[in-house]
């Protein structure tokens, strides 16, 4: 049997690196994955896929990857059970990571990873002690890739790509 995934899209959030009572590094985080197709209304839907990296995968990740950058990942689906705070149960399909890549230019990934310590610098500065690692939908906006030299937005008139 064959289980094997390749998604490449935008990470949702700053990754925050974590170790299990173990010592292993683990790693959370969201990747937005635009769909190739629009509906009826012209719009393209987005995939929240939840990854997950292990050991020095994790480590690799939270150290060059930030909030809007292009990511590509190999890796394999699983399931898994849990029960909530709430005493509900709950269940999760979610790509453990193998393989990351980065995508894009040097200078996008430059220009992602300079807007994302900045923000970083001045929650530090303003006493915010916001570190949420909700890797939600509304987590991610367009204009986080604002500046970055190619980057424009679609018109959507028909489905066509203009490369």
């Amino acid at each position: 049997m064959l289980n094997r995934s390749v998604i490449m899209g935008r990470i949702t959030a700053n990754p925050e690196l974590r170790q299990t009572q173990g010592g292993v590094s683990v790693l959370s985080f969201t990747v937005a994955v635009d769909s190739r197709f629009t509906n009826q209304n012209g719009e393209r839907q987005t995939n929240f896929i939840h990854c997950v990296a292990w050991r020095h995968t994790a480590e690799f990740v939270s150290k060059y990857f930030v909030k809007g950058q292009m990511i590509a990942i190999d890796g394999s689906l699983q399931s898994r059970s849990y029960v909530d705070k709430n005493g509900n149960n709950r269940s999760v399909l979610e790509l453990v990571v193998e393989n990351v890549s980065f995508c894009g230019s040097k200078a996008e990934n430059e220009i992602v990873r300079s807007n994302s310590r900045k923000m970083s610098t001045q929650n530090m500065e303003s006493g915010s002690t916001n570190t949420s690692t909700d890797t939600g939908a509304d987590s991610f906006s367009v204009g986080d890739v604002e500046g970055i030299e190619g980057f424009e937005e679609l018109n959507n008139e028909d489905a066509d790509l203009p490369y």
